[in-house]
């Protein structure tokens, strides 16, 4: 399991609505908030949602 901290950039498996797959993190913890780079829209998933939906990581 690769280890996330915040301000890391990360690319999911399925693209949000507005078509962007690259999120940043913004919160680390028992859960996960995540803000998406191109619309600014935040989402807060719990760890397993997270690691399932994440695809790479790149700091």
């Amino acid at each position: 399991m690769t280890d996330f901290q915040v301000g890391d950039n990360v690319t999911t498996k399925k693209p949000h609505a507005c078509g962007s797959d690259k999120w940043e993190i913004t919160r680390v913890g028992a859960d996960y908030k995540l803000k998406c780079l191109k619309c600014g829209h935040t989402v807060l998933l719990d760890s397993d949602k997270f690691h399932k939906a994440v695809k790479g990581a790149k700091k």
